[in-house]
């Protein structure tokens, strides 16, 4: 099976990365199928995966992605640095539609999601700082426009949030809100892969202004008019990543008896 050491997760209205030369691959996990087959082509140098987290056709709507077959399958194609961009909200005036956030931050309030590999046993990820800072430099160094950290706050979905809730995680002082970024970043973790997300800015939340609050559309469009910054920004990063070797991304690992199977370790 071919191998790559970088993955990009493509998020809402991000479904091809890759040149038309890249090869299609079935990845079979102990956790099911990942949302789609896992893309292998050549980025500025690289080797580079490319999964749609959502599926080709957005299939999978964000509670009911298997994040762990995702995760696994890219660690199992030999992928120890994953970029993730994303579709979020705004929560506060410090950001606006058309910005580009690598957050450095992350709440978790999903429900429904099964959160880790560990099933049985003591095993406790240190989570502190949810986001790789050296991937985090590579990402804030390919573009000059880009917002240097915030809170990403990630629910359930599928709906939006009320504005009652839009308020209540704007006053706690997060930045941004989301579906998907959780449990995706523990889980590459985990994996012992560096993570980092790349969140653009497609709306101001229900709470965050006036108006008829958020939509689907709204969403969307915003997303398909940056796919070509996104693509941009992201090649620059490939091209630019540091080596992983020794990242504590990694490493918190080594002293830990795991009681789950990390491929290729």
């Amino acid at each position: 099976m071919s191998a790559a050491d970088v993955a990009v997760i493509g998020g809402t209205g991000f479904y091809a990365f890759l040149d038309d030369g890249a090869e299609s691959v079935t990845v079979d996990t102990p956790y099911g199928a990942p949302s789609a087959l896992v893309s292998i082509g050549r980025v500025a140098g690289r080797e580079v995966a490319f999964l749609p987290r959502h599926g080709m056709r957005h299939e999978h709507p964000p509670h009911a992605i298997n994040y762990r077959a995702n995760l696994w399958a890219l660690r199992s194609l030999g992928v120890r640095q994953v970029l993730a961009p994303c579709a979020v909200g705004g929560l506060r005036p410090e950001v606006a539609p058309g910005d580009v956030v690598v957050p450095d931050q992350l709440v978790d309030r999903t429900f429904r999601r099964v959160p880790s590999y560990v099933e049985t046993g003591a095993c406790h990820l240190p989570f502190a700082d949810p986001y790789c800072g050296r991937l985090r430099g590579a990402v804030l160094a390919s573009g000059p426009d880009l917002v240097d950290g915030g809170t990403m706050v990630v629910i359930e979905g599928p709906r939006f949030s009320t504005r009652a809730e839009s308020q209540h995680y704007a006053a706690q002082g997060w930045t941004l809100v989301n579906m998907t970024g959780s449990p995706e970043a523990a889980l590459a973790r985990e994996m012992q892969m560096c993570y980092a997300s790349i969140a653009l800015v497609t709306d101001m939340d229900a709470g965050a202004e006036s108006g008829a609050g958020v939509g689907q559309e709204e969403v969307f469009a915003r997303f398909r008019a940056n796919l070509d910054r996104l693509t941009g920004l992201l090649t620059e990063t490939v091209a630019a990543l540091p080596d992983p070797a020794g990242c504590s991304c990694a490493t918190w690992a080594d002293d830990v008896e795991l009681t789950y199977e990390v491929p290729g370790t």
